[in-house]
């Protein structure tokens, strides 16, 4: 039995071809999976850097007083800032007195409101017991400031700082003018410092008013000009800034009332502060606290913008005994392209080693007013995203790659293997199933002609074909020629055997034994294209016949036939075998004359006679040569003759061949084999019960 990999040889160069650019194509999606997975590996220890890059960004700015003011005011960032409200300062209170405490106060704090004019900060102190006071502090731009003069009525004709604070019900209002303290220096340089004297609001003259006693207010203008005009220095701004301390007296009662103090006040959000710069006169305000133009100082929800997306960020005021979240922010994703699912699918079945384990990190903030836990949970599935957006983008590279190996695949197998294979199978065809001419005629090849290896290749075998085609016929022809001339010949011949056999036909002539035997042999070669398919389908008759006393009569005649000293040696008396006579005389006859030509001159030619139970053996010996070994079965083939022109010399090589078909038909066999001194020829025989 072949081996399994035996029979795929005829398909090896296809699997070949095929295998390789399987193999191309896994190796180039192994290759874009083993990238994916190195780029899903770094892209998540970048996270992780920036994770932790987060969260010392969020929790340095909360461990800032900007970043404290927003965890004391959680809900600044969701407020309107018109009407202005005061904000929890993270410091006990402002020294208001000096200008540069006061302005690192507010700036540190990140208290200030920006507005078109100017800047604006209302809070109130981290500490109750320093006072109820609201402080104000801002700054704006004017020309020279104008002093109010003191025992002045009319306010009007002075800067002033107008403000009203609304709380519980209750409205306070005051009016504080700008008066100078000191001289004036005369060098242009020189900046302005004054007070900012309060009185309580009660319209544009006041005679008698006297200041409020714990209203507290300063104000000092730079020298230099922030702008020159067209004018010159009559158009000069400058800078001012001022600081109030605004007396409210519902916030300092409450400091000395028997129910525990809150601090801040619960209702800190609903404290309403509008504050106005008024000039000299009946002139619009320099600086409106209610202006619609003002932008929000930093609040919790600035820090959304540091999440990345599916972050999540958590504060909780410590301890948090069961309490909601103070805030919660979750990074948005900003990225409006959406990566393919398939894509995503694969990604997220990359193993990255640690990359299941949950992130999550807690930091504590200290400010006055207790301490405060930040939470800020990362979210590595936008790893996975970020990673699927680009992905999605370059995988048309990938999937070019493996359009190419294809479009090169189908190439080949079309171009190339198909023609092969076709090639291949119309030659095993040709192989297999040329019996004639019909059937080399349905071999068409010239669809596969051309200029290339494979169209030269199967132009050759075309032209092969056609010469093939043509011996075919021409051979053909001469068969068809040779039974012509058989029949011709036959029928030559059979008339004048006809009258031999008239001249000697009686059963007492040994003539008569001879020419019996060649109308024999004309009938078997009369109407046959070929000597050899003559001989095969000639039909014999076996039958029973005396073995010993044939042999006795070949031996007494063989020297009429020219071959001179055979001896029988066998019994005398009747064996019976079944064969047919002249046909075994035949063979007997053609080894006989082998035998007579390669012995030497004056040996003698022995036919012994043995018999079995069930068989006869007639061993025919001779002197001489041996026979080569590889050619003791080729002898008997048709036409095998060890002489040079055996044709011209009347020897055809089919002597052996007839005797060999001859024994085949009468049932028996007929081998040679070489002995010390010659060679033995022996015919086997059925033996037969005699007549």
């Amino acid at each position: 039995m072949k081996p399994a990999w035996w029979s795929l040889t005829p398909y090896r160069l296809r699997l070949l071809s095929r295998g390789a650019f399987l193999l191309l194509a896994l190796a180039t999606v192994a290759l874009a999976l083993y990238v994916l997975r190195e780029e899903k590996q770094l892209s998540y220890r970048n996270y992780q850097y920036g994770f932790s890059k987060t969260q010392a960004q969020i929790a340095a700015k909360l461990h800032h007083p900007a970043g404290q003011l927003a965890l004391l005011n959680p809900r600044t960032g969701n407020d309107n800032l018109v009407p202005l409200r005061p904000l929890l300062l993270p410091y006990t209170a402002i020294d208001f007195d000096d200008q540069y405490k006061v302005q690192q106060a507010v700036e540190m704090a990140g208290c200030l409101v920006q507005y078109r004019d100017g800047t604006l900060c209302t809070a109130i102190g981290s500490n109750p017991w320093a006072g109820g006071f609201v402080y104000v502090a801002g700054s704006f731009a004017s020309s020279e400031l104008v002093a109010h003069a003191r025992g002045e009525d009319d306010l009007s004709l002075a800067h002033r700082v107008r403000v009203v604070v609304t709380l519980r019900g209750q409205t306070y209002r005051w009016i504080a003018p700008f008066e100078l303290l000191g001289q004036v220096d005369a060098r242009p340089e020189a900046g302005v410092r004054g007070r900012l004297t309060g009185f309580v609001d009660r319209g544009r003259a006041m005679p008698g008013a006297r200041p409020v006693r714990d209203f507290r207010g300063w104000i000092w203008q730079d020298g230099h000009c922030d702008t020159v005009g067209p004018m010159g220095p009559v158009a000069c701004s400058k800078r001012s800034f001022f600081s109030l301390r605004l007396p409210v007296g519902v916030l300092r009662d409450a400091l000395f009332m028997k129910q525990k103090l809150v601090w801040p006040p619960a209702d800190l959000d609903r404290i309403q502060v509008h504050v106005q710069v008024l000039p000299p006169g009946e002139g619009p305000p320099l600086l409106d606290s209610n202006s619609p133009e003002a932008t929000l100082p930093f609040a919790l929800t600035d820090l959304a913008p540091l999440l990345l997306p599916g972050e999540q960020l958590r504060l909780r005021k410590l301890p948090d005994a069961g309490q909601p979240d103070l805030l919660q922010l979750t990074g948005v994703a900003d990225e409006p392209y959406q990566p393919s699912r398939l894509i995503s699918s694969v990604i997220r079945r990359l193993a990255v080693a640690g990359y299941d384990q949950p992130l999550e990190v807690r930091e504590t903030i200290a400010t006055p007013l207790g301490s405060y836990q930040l939470i800020l949970t990362g979210d590595v599935r936008s790893v996975n995203r970020n990673l699927a957006v680009v992905a999605t983008r370059v995988s048309w590279f990938v999937g070019a790659m493996l359009l190419a190996i294809m479009l090169a695949w189908l190439a080949i197998e079309i171009g190339i293997i198909r023609r092969i294979t076709v090639l291949t199978r119309r030659a095993a065809s040709v192989s297999r199933t040329v019996r004639g001419v019909g059937e080399l005629d349905q071999i068409d090849l010239s669809d596969l002609r051309g200029h290339d290896e494979l169209g030269v290749l199967a132009a050759g075998l075309a032209d092969l074909l056609q010469r093939v085609k043509e011996d075919v016929a021409r051979e053909h022809i001469r068969a068809e020629q040779e039974k012509d001339m058989w029949h011709a010949v036959g029928h030559e011949i059979m008339s004048p055997l006809q009258s031999l056999m008239a001249l000697h036909g009686g059963s007492d002539d040994d003539s008569s034994r001879y020419i019996h035997r060649m109308q024999q042999a004309i009938r078997v070669l009369y109407g046959t294209a070929s000597p050899s398919e003559a001989f095969q389908s000639t039909t014999l008759q076996a039958q029973a016949i005396d073995i010993a006393a044939f042999l006795q009569h070949v031996a007494a005649n063989a020297p009429s036939a020219g071959i001179a000293e055979v001896h029988y040696q066998g019994p005398a008396g009747p064996l019976w075998a079944r064969a047919d006579e002249y046909p075994l005389e035949d063979v007997v006859t053609h080894v006989l004359r082998n035998a007579d030509r390669y012995r030497p001159a004056g040996s003698h030619i022995t036919l012994q006679l043995q018999a079995s139970d069930t068989a006869v053996t007639v061993a025919i010996r001779n002197q001489g040569p041996a026979i080569a070994e590889d050619m003791l079965d080729k002898i008997f083939e048709y036409g095998v003759s060890d002489q040079a022109e055996s044709g011209a010399l009347g020897n055809r090589g089919q002597g052996l061949f007839v005797a060999k078909t001859y024994m085949a038909k009468m049932g028996g066999t007929i081998t040679a084999r070489n002995l010390d001194d010659g060679v033995c020829f022996e015919l086997v025989l059925q033996r037969a019960v005699g007549a």
